[in-house]
């Protein structure tokens, strides 16, 4: 199944945190957080102005962001854990 966001949506998939810690100590599933990082994987035609013209979107399929860890809506696809979540949701593109 492939999802196609609609107007302003992004979708999201997290990028998994470090299990060990840079002294070398492993965290347990449990005790680690989710991550508030991920890749966009697809990206919305973008929100209408006032003017009915179409607002580009500020972030690109591929772009690695940052965003809050409550921020949207999960949902499964094939099997895979996805964030479906307004581009206002996002804090950040991470630039390398």
């Amino acid at each position: 199944m492939k999802l196609r966001p609609l107007h302003d949506r992004v979708i999201v998939k997290r990028v998994e945190n470090e299990t060990k810690t840079a002294s070398g100590i492993l965290i347990p599933d449990n005790a680690a957080e989710k991550p508030d990082q991920g890749e966009v994987l697809a990206v919305g035609p973008g929100k209408k102005n006032d003017k009915g013209e179409l607002s580009p979107m500020s972030v690109a399929v591929g772009d690695k962001v940052l965003f809050g860890k409550y921020s949207g809506q999960t949902v499964k696809v094939d099997g895979e854990e996805l964030l479906v979540m307004k581009e206002d949701d996002l804090f950040a593109v991470v630039v390398k």
